[in-house]
């Protein structure tokens, strides 16, 4: 699952994906100094992973990752090819989803592609290109779809559904934040629309705003603008991020407490990120590995026994499985057993977030 980091030239982006993947893209005062997309996996956070490895002492331990794709700085015209936007678009379709930066401080060091910095203005730039690509994409397919009703009445449907898109696309409306019914949202699913993928906006605050980013106004802004399209928002100081991503983990962790932060930006952007492609864990723990398998909400046993091995899915007889919280309260699965916490499930249960499975299977 790849996320899609995106923002007008020298917001931070760049100095964002360094310290999230520690990969040295290049990182300078210029545009467009990121050309081709560099692109990073990094490990989701997740301390049930830590926890289980204390506990088997195992010899592999194996996080959950996510794909960061550093993308290219847009501007205006982009839809039309101006600067780099033909490579920005086809950077973006292949993505799963968009982390949008938007820079919100003033800092006569650093220039502004726009001369000042307005972060509104710079997301509706942006928005506004893939707005102005979807509609190109909607207009093929309308006529298609137009030149099929002759010979089918189903699509009459998707004629009705791309007209309710392209009026609020038309008004600025992504189509993230049109609503749908079951049978539209399908439909919607095939059209590969820039703007119906799912979006977070970094709003990067200086260092002398940790701490007080819930009163800056340019924050509130995007906080203002993200609300409408049920978008999250996360103020983080990029250059503090890139200060902590460089550190020893007490280091780190000292960093953090002098700061009055729980956790880092970038390690509540990962696990947000995980989160908004629909995805959670399963962990599977023993000594030769404890190790987090990623699958999408809503799996079935069987399918997540494929993530395993294929072998495992064909020949899936049941899942044991004991939930994390249990198996750390007791202290070990023979604990676990004696107190009736480990439950025997078959082909229709619904993997949770943090099932700790051991699949039996014959094949």
């Amino acid at each position: 699952m790849k996320i899609g980091i995106v923002g007008l030239p020298n917001v931070g982006k760049s100095t964002m994906f360094n310290s999230i993947t520690k990969a040295g893209a290049e990182c300078a005062n210029y545009p467009f100094c990121t050309i081709e997309p560099n692109v990073g996996v990094v490990a989701v956070p997740d301390e049930r992973v830590d926890k289980l490895a204390e506990m088997y002492n195992p010899q592999k331990v194996t996080k959950a990752v996510v794909e960061f794709v550093d993308i290219a700085g847009l501007v205006k015209g982009a839809s039309k090819g101006e600067g780099l936007g033909n490579k920005f678009l086809s950077h973006i379709r292949e993505v799963d989803a968009i982390c949008q930066v938007v820079r919100c401080f003033e800092d006569t060091n650093v220039i502004h592609v726009d001369g000042n910095v307005n972060p509104l203005r710079d997301i509706e730039t942006i928005n506004l290109e893939l707005i102005f690509a979807d509609m190109e994409t909607l207009e093929k397919r309308l006529d298609k779809a137009k030149k099929n009703l002759k010979a089918d009445k189903k699509y009459q449907a998707e004629i009705d559904l791309i007209e309710k898109i392209k009026a609020n696309l038309e008004k600025g409306i992504s189509a993230r934040a049109v609503e749908y019914n079951e049978d539209e949202q399908e439909i919607v699913k095939e059209m590969f629309l820039l703007t119906s993928k799912p979006i977070i906006y970094i709003a990067n605050i200086s260092e002398e705003q940790i701490g007080n980013a819930e009163n800056e106004p340019m924050v509130n802004d995007v906080k203002e603008y993200a609300q409408k399209e049920n978008a999250e928002v996360i103020p983080l100081c990029v250059k503090i991020e890139e200060e902590l991503s460089g550190l020893e983990e007490q280091d780190k962790k000292e960093m953090l407490e002098a700061l009055g932060l729980d956790e880092s930006g970038l390690d509540k952007l990962i696990k947000k990120s995980y989160d908004l492609l629909g995805l959670m864990s399963f962990l599977t723990a023993g000594e030769p590995e404890v190790r987090a398998w990623t699958i999408k909400k809503g799996t079935k046993a069987p399918k997540a026994a494929g993530k395993i091995h294929s072998d495992i899915e064909r020949g899936f007889i049941k899942a044991e499985i004991v939930s994390y919280d249990d198996l750390i309260r007791e202290g070990s699965m023979v604990a676990a057993k004696e107190k009736g916490l480990v439950r025997q499930e078959g082909k229709e249960y619904i993997m949770q977030d943090g099932d700790i499975v051991l699949f039996k299977f014959n094949v």
